[in-house]
């Protein structure tokens, strides 16, 4: 069955570059990002996983952890590190977890029941496994989403996400199009005109069904 938005985020026990992690533990009360790639010393996962080093202050403000996905090795990741460091320009401080078994590519249905890796595989073999998935503390999957090889991640956009989910977590709220914090968000249906501006303010009420308030901190 498809992995789907809500589902409980499958566990999983899998050696690192930071050591064995097992997933729920060590998610604790914490958001987390988990972001794959198909192969180590690719040029498009280099610049990515540059990226996420840039911005670990960002996520560490945001109590999340950040955890990479690769199906190569333990070894392999230790190795190309270095090579993420560099571009960076930063220290690429964050856990990358050894997925040759697929284990965790497949239980997040990024690839295939039946895929294997062969000998003298390519980054396509593994190609699907180009996706980010944003868990909440509570272990479900808050958002999903998956990329082709040829296309680099906006992490940008991924920590606006990030922001939208925190924002409307368990709260009567949402965002609207390209929102990002501070502007106004929408108020759910669930409340009336009255017991919306209660709880937020004057509303801007451009449809019956379309409510405005001011972001709340």
């Amino acid at each position: 069955m498809a992995l789907r938005i809500n589902d409980i985020a499958p566990d999983f026990t899998a050696d690192s570059t930071e050591g064995e992690i097992r997933f729920h533990d060590w998610l604790g009360d914490s958001y987390a990002i988990l972001f794959s790639h198909p192969r180590d010393f690719t040029p498009v996962c280099t610049t990515e996983f540059g990226a996420v080093a840039q911005l670990a202050p960002e996520f560490e403000a945001r109590n999340t952890k950040v955890l990479g996905i690769s199906v190569d090795s333990v070894e392999d990741h230790k190795k190309w590190k270095s090579d993420i460091s560099q571009v960076a320009g930063t220290p690429a401080n964050f856990a990358i977890i050894d997925d040759t078994s697929l284990t965790v590519a497949k239980a997040y249905d990024m690839l295939p029941a039946d895929a294997y890796l062969p000998d003298g595989r390519t980054p396509a073999d593994s190609a699907t496994v180009r996706s980010v998935f944003i868990i909440g503390p509570d272990k479900k999957v808050r958002l999903m989403m998956t990329y082709p090889m040829s296309i680099g991640r906006n992490f940008a956009e991924i920590l606006r996400a990030l922001d939208a989910v925190i924002k409307t977590d368990g709260v009567p709220i949402a965002t609207p199009a390209n929102w990002v914090p501070g502007q106004d968000v929408i108020v759910a249906l669930s409340l009336d005109d009255k017991a919306a501006e209660e709880k937020y303010g004057p509303l801007d009420i451009r449809l019956p069904y379309l409510r405005f308030a001011k972001d709340p901190a």
